[in-house]
Formats: C-alpha cells, structure tokens, sequence
C-alpha cells in the first residue's frame, strides 16, 4: 500500500543519491567517499528511516565547512585479535567508518565464528540497521548499537542530560520471509523524529517529551525545555546506560557529559563511539535449517489472533520492509519543508538540486 502524500513530492533513489553525491563532493569530499555515503543515505530514506537520510544533508555540510569532519581520514585497526577489532575512525563521515567496521566484521567472522568491531572517533553514521543488516548478504546476523550525537535523557529520577538515545539494531535473515529486523532507540522516540516534527510543522504525540516539570511535552520546537522519555521507564535508562559503556566507554569513545552535541555544535570532533557484532549462522548449524526455523517462527507470529482494534501482527522491521517495496516502486517522498532546506544547501553550494 502506497504511503500518504500529504505535503509530499516523489523522488527515485537514484536520483536522491546523486545530488547528496555532488553535494558532498562541492565541500571537497572525495568522489569515491561521497558516492559511498550517499548510497548508505540514500538507502536510509529508502527504508523509511526519514530522521536519518537525506534530511541530515545540511547538518553533515555545515559541519564539514566548519571543519568538524576529517575530509581525507586514515580510518584503522588500532587493537586487533581473532574475534575482534577497535577501530579508529580518525573523525571520519561515519557512513564511512561503520562500512569499514561491518566490513571487517565480516571478514573476520569468517574465520572466528563471531567478531565484534568497535569504533571511536567515529561521528554519526544513520540509522542502526543500515550496519546490522549488512552481514545478511553472508549467512550471518548482525548486531549494531552507537551512542547518540546528543544527549537528551537523564538518568532515571534525575534531569541532567547524560545520555543520548542510544540506538540498537539487531537483523535476522530468513529463508523466504523478510529478514527479522529490530531497530529501536532507547527512548520512546529517536531524536530524528523531534526534528523532522518541527520541519513538518508537527505536534509530537504524548509520551515522547516531558518537561522538567514532569509535564508532556508535544511542541517540538520546545524540545530543548525537556528532554525525551525512556523506553520502559528505568528499563530503557538501564539499557541506555550499558549501551553507552560498551559503545562508548570500552572503545575509547564519549559518553556522558563528554558527548559533543553535534546539533548546535559543528566544529568539535564527536568522538562518536559504535560497535558492531557479526556472526556466522554456519558456525552454530546448517545455514539452511536455521533461516527455515525462522520462516517458521516468522509464520507463526503473523498468525498469532490480534486483539480487537489490531488487524494484524507485525514483526520487527514489516513496516521498513514494507515501504522499502513502496520507495523502491514509487519513489521516496520527501516533505516540502526538507525539500526548500535542500535547494537552500544546493545554492549556497552551487550545484544543481534535487530534482
């Protein structure tokens, strides 16, 4: 079913790619560089991941003129052994070190059954099952969490902001259903969402934001008088917390009242923390029946009977599935409020916009 067009237009995918592409190459990121990272942009909007897209154009080509981002990085291994890696992003695009890292996950996965990748020095990087999903293409299941670009959750009980959503996604691959795909914030909603409200011209539904007063908080153009909730209570605290010392803490990265909030500032590296897991389905059976069994579980949750007022059970990740079949087919809809951001970016760079 195609999506609601509201204030909408259409755009292919390849044609989304292409102007991220010569936007980015206009503040001198290399070709090869910009092509990568406006792939991996571009398949963020594709699978309806619209806080993490196209839209965070402008905010990566702010920080790049302001010289916040490492144009020509030496991304590397700094510490290495069998099932696992530490990465130095060198304050790379972060599409680019998370391509690395889930690269070389992979790759040594290969050999040790399960590796574990982590990273600092990274900055943000889209949405965390653009990471998780890419060892599906080799019979392996993927596991992504990073720590968020800016804190907007206290600890539980308290209010000064010392965590970020810090995201997780972990991917399943079945035999002839769609991979099982979670990717959730900590928090109710991603920051993303917070922003992509105020651009629409949105309220934000009760439950996201509470004030510092304890009251609901839908205005978000008021965003920074509060601060998002935790997903179950002190449960999503906890999560949040433990995501941050093994993204950030372990590897060397920020985390805490370190974390660089890149949404007001654009000059000072990030030091963005994330970790990937790849592991190989073969080492633990038959590559086979696993994804079976999964169909199979799969099948058996769509069938569950719903509850009145639910006409059907979804999985972690139909919904993403389900609009990256509509975008592939019908085009990307970008809202107008982006759209007029966009050919702003386009004329101050000098290149042709979207069209």
């Amino acid at each position: 079913m195609a999506e609601k067009a509201f204030d909408t237009k259409r755009f292919s995918a390849g044609a989304i790619a292409e102007f991220i592409q010569r936007a980015l190459v206009a503040v001198e990121m290399p070709r090869e560089d910009a092509r990568i990272v406006a792939k991996l942009m571009t398949e963020a909007d594709i699978n309806g991941s619209d806080g993490h897209g196209i839209f965070r154009l402008p905010g990566y080509i702010r920080r790049i003129k302001e010289g916040g981002l490492n144009l020509k990085p030496n991304i590397h291994v700094e510490r290495d052994k069998s099932g696992m890696a530490l990465v130095d992003g060198d304050n790379a695009q972060g599409h680019l070190v998370m391509r690395y890292c889930a690269e070389l996950a992979i790759k040594k996965a290969k050999d040790s059954g399960v590796a574990w990748v982590g990273t600092h020095h990274s900055n943000h990087a889209g949405p965390a099952a653009l990471y998780a999903k890419m060892p599906l293409a080799e019979d392996m299941i993927g596991l992504y969490v990073a720590i968020g670009n800016a804190n907007h959750l206290p600890p539980w009980g308290g209010v000064e902001m010392l965590l970020s959503t810090n995201p997780i996604a972990i991917a399943v691959p079945g035999k002839n259903e769609p991979a099982i795909v979670l990717d959730m914030a900590t928090t109710v909603a991603a920051y993303g969402k917070v922003k992509t409200a105020v651009q629409r011209g949105e309220e934000m539904p009760e439950g996201w934001m509470i004030d510092r007063h304890g009251q609901p908080l839908t205005d978000p153009t008021k965003s920074d008088e509060g601060f998002l909730m935790p997903i179950g209570g002190p449960k999503g605290y906890g999560l949040a917390l433990m995501f941050g010392l093994l993204a950030g803490t372990l590897n060397g990265a920020a985390f805490g009242k370190d974390v660089v909030d890149f949404n007001v500032d654009f000059k000072t590296p990030t030091n963005t923390g994330q970790f990937i897991v790849a592991i190989d389905i073969a080492a633990f059976g038959d590559v086979d029946a696993f994804k079976q069994n999964v169909d199979h579980i799969y099948r058996a949750m769509k069938a569950s009977p719903t509850l009145p007022g639910y006409d059907e059970v979804l999985l972690p990740g139909e919904q993403s599935h389900k609009k990256r079949q509509d975008r592939t087919q019908n085009g990307v809809p970008i809202h107008s409020g982006l759209l007029k951001s966009l050919a702003k970016t386009a004329n101050e760079l000098g290149v042709v916009t979207l069209e």
